[in-house]
């Protein structure tokens, strides 16, 4: 059966059309999440692609090809993007790195279309824009691949299924270079029928997995606001609560030892009522992130309260906590350099875990704290024993 390249192209217009339409109003409007936004930007792009294909054999074809190929590059960018919007939460991934690649690549099919006889040649540009198309789609691939495990159970399905339209595309590449876009070969396995009949495949059953994922990605952030400060961005006081409570546990069933401390900012409202609320929020967002450059990714740090913070430490003892607290009060006297005002210095009070219970070692450290602060301020105490619950 001979494939009909036109009617194909025809067909996949409609299909991406109303895969955009379904996409758009029921699952990007109802979400808003970015992964939905970029695969929106995906089947857009790629539809506006394949519509300026139809126009092959005419005299527009001198402009109409070379754009059919930086669209449908572009569209394997959104692709990408997507991917990276996944790990933004949970890595700080954004999608500027990502479209400035594309758009330099969008940029040298441009070129090399241009100056291929776009006029008379359908695949004028061709082996740069395979190539282009290879390595973004195979990116998205490893985007998704990267995301950390169980994130979701379509994730590795997805990867996998990106990577086999990336190693196609690739195969069509070196096909085109070395067999022609007439050669046997290429017409045969990579010709422009099967390509897009196998785009057109995997459009439909992708997307349902899109909606489902734009979901998943709804839910997650949700969750992860709902844990965090807004102003600081660490983790709010039920947050921490609950995870610290769980490590706890973790701890507690492994032997492990562990510290938690607190710490409050000196005179704060004093910074408020000379400097300002905005002053006394710089303080606060200034002490996170001296937190968060000290901490190691297995410490719990999270915002207690007004200008109190609590840090769980599994692993460390009474000693090690109170080094912790100190580099992170000589990180916040480093930091003073970008603030107009002289910042607080911070009191500190430290419990050790020994098992107890969560409250009661709050209490201990608290007792501590209050020590810290009729002993001067700006220092850390250690509490002499967790107080019983």
């Amino acid at each position: 059966m001979v494939l009909d390249t036109l009617t194909l192209r025809v067909a996949f217009g409609a299909v991406a059309l109303t895969l955009f339409l379904l996409f758009y109003f029921d699952t990007y409007r109802r979400t808003r999440s970015a992964y939905s936004f970029w695969w929106s930007a995906a089947i857009a792009l790629f539809l506006a692609g394949s519509s300026a294909y139809l126009l092959n054999g005419t005299i527009h074809q001198i402009w109409a090809n070379p754009l059919g190929n930086v669209l449908a590059v572009l569209g394997a960018g959104s692709v990408w993007a997507g991917a990276r919007s996944l790990r933004t939460v949970a890595s700080g991934a954004t999608t500027a790195g990502t479209w400035h690649l594309t758009a330099g690549a969008a940029g040298v099919v441009t070129v090399a279309s241009a100056l291929d006889t776009p006029a008379t040649n359908n695949w004028a540009g061709g082996a740069w824009f395979l190539a282009t198309m290879a390595l973004m789609i195979g990116l998205s691939s490893l985007e998704l691949w990267r995301l950390p495990s169980g994130y979701t159970r379509i994730q590795r399905p997805m990867a996998l299924a990106a990577g086999a339209v990336a190693v196609y595309y690739l195969g069509r590449c070196v096909a085109f270079i070395i067999d022609g876009p007439r050669g046997q070969v290429f017409l045969t396995v990579f010709g422009s029928a099967q390509t897009t009949l196998l785009t057109m495949m995997l459009l439909v059953v992708v997307s349902f997995s899109m909606a489902a994922l734009s979901n998943e990605q709804v839910t997650r952030e949700l969750r992860t606001r709902a844990i965090r400060d807004g102003l600081t961005g660490l983790l709010n006081r039920s947050g921490f609560m609950d995870l610290a409570a769980e490590e706890m546990r973790r701890l507690d069933g492994t032997g492990t030892p562990g510290a938690l401390v607190l710490a409050d900012l000196d005179h704060f409202k004093a910074v408020n009522d000379r400097y300002g609320h905005a002053a006394g929020d710089q303080s606060l967002r200034t002490f996170a992130a001296a937190c968060a450059a000290t901490i190691r990714s297995t410490d719990l740090v999270g915002r207690y309260g007004g200008e109190e913070f609590v840090l769980l430490l599994p692993g460390a003892g009474t000693v090690q906590a109170e080094v912790v607290a100190r580099q992170i009060s000589r990180n916040l006297e480093d930091l003073q350099a970008s603030a107009d005002f002289p910042l607080p210095t911070v009191s500190y009070g430290i419990a050790p875990l020994d098992g107890g219970d969560l409250n009661a070692v709050i209490a201990a450290a608290d007792v501590a704290l209050y020590r810290a602060k009729a002993q001067g301020r700006n220092r850390a105490v250690l509490a002499d024993q967790p107080l019983a619950g």
